[in-house]
């Protein structure tokens, strides 16, 4: 009985330290690709964001991409839609932010989604995306829409292809202890 207090008391203080989320760096390129024929779908819904918790202003980071967007610029073969970088917690419940850009009109943004993001061996991640065409009244008359599921590596640049819209993204801990480089020369 008293074996099983003290294993009951044990589990209690480290549980906690189990579940709780680590603070990675989120860093995403939403693109166009030229080649590719625009598929407009219906408008995107009223509701877009679903209850996705917005990205408060204070988790805003610098991309550290630029030279990647450069790059997707100067080939003429990609438009650059939109490119943002955040901080958040991050850990096995997953979560799922809204992103959006340009001027809001009557709740609806030209740019605008949602990221969900759940950690495991690997970062499943679920993008649904939709650039939308805005009359002169604030009205949404057609959209384009990404809609991608995907495994990822955590400090890998990962490309989502979905036709003729992708995603870069990549996941970077800030948490983790940076791996160890290799000896120069390894001693016999």
């Amino acid at each position: 009985m008293r074996l099983f207090r003290s294993l009951t008391l044990l589990l209690t203080l480290v549980a906690p330290l189990a579940s709780a989320d680590d603070l990675y760096q989120v860093e995403m390129i939403l693109l166009r690709q030229n080649a590719e024929p625009v598929i407009i779908s219906r408008a995107a819904p009223e509701d877009w964001d679903a209850g996705a918790q917005r990205l408060p202003a204070d988790s805003q980071r610098t991309p550290a991409l630029g030279n990647i967007v450069d790059k997707l610029n100067a080939s003429g073969q990609y438009t650059v839609l939109m490119h943002k970088a955040w901080q958040q917690n991050l850990g096995e419940q997953g979560s799922k932010v809204a992103i959006s850009d340009g001027v809001e009109q009557f709740g609806q943004f030209p740019i605008e989604g949602t990221l969900g993001l759940k950690l495991g061996r690997f970062t499943d991640v679920d993008a649904d995306f939709w650039i939308n065409r805005i009359d002169a009244n604030g009205l949404v008359t057609a959209s384009e829409r990404l809609k991608q599921n995907s495994h990822t590596k955590n400090g890998q640049l990962n490309y989502l292809d979905n036709g003729q819209l992708a995603l870069l993204i990549k996941i970077t801990s800030l948490t983790a202890p940076a791996p160890r480089q290799a000896p120069d020369v390894i001693p016999d």
